[in-house]
């Protein structure tokens, strides 16, 4: 089985409002970009937004180190999420994306691991740029609209 490491962040401007998310894959020496964003979202939204889409950009089942800066998306993937599960995401916010992040983790190995925000981790800082950049991108759109 593949080992792929996962980087992912997100940003929100006003939280709510337009966001976007950065990942960046890598596998050995490769490495891979994805970004995205919407155009009214929450910060918490576009953390796990990027780790699903990360999971989604993978082909065949792979052990996965989601490495994020949200502590949100950290303790929901590795404590949180088995007891959601049980009681149906009952009160839980954004379940939506939680099961949409089950859909797509399910033929994985994952282990998710926190990281300090703006502390001078690099891949952490290129999703950062990413997901801010991203989120700009959303705001230039919505002033158009």
């Amino acid at each position: 089985m593949k080992k792929i490491t996962l980087f992912s962040d997100g940003s929100a401007l006003g939280n709510p409002g337009p966001g976007g998310y950065g990942v960046v894959l890598r596998f050995g020496d490769k490495e891979k970009e994805l970004f995205g964003g919407e155009l009214h979202t929450t910060n918490n939204r576009m953390e796990l937004l990027g780790a699903i889409e990360g999971l989604r950009a993978l082909k065949e089942p792979c052990e996965v180190e989601i490495i994020s800066d949200s502590s949100y998306v950290v303790k929901g993937i590795n404590e949180w999420l088995v007891n959601w599960i049980k009681r149906d995401f009952k009160k839980v916010k954004n379940s939506d994306l939680w099961k949409e992040y089950i859909e797509v983790s399910k033929s994985h190995t994952i282990v998710a691991t926190w990281v300090r925000g703006h502390d001078g981790h690099i891949e952490n800082e290129r999703c950062d740029k990413l997901a801010r950049d991203e989120a700009e991108r959303q705001k230039e759109l919505l002033g158009r609209a």
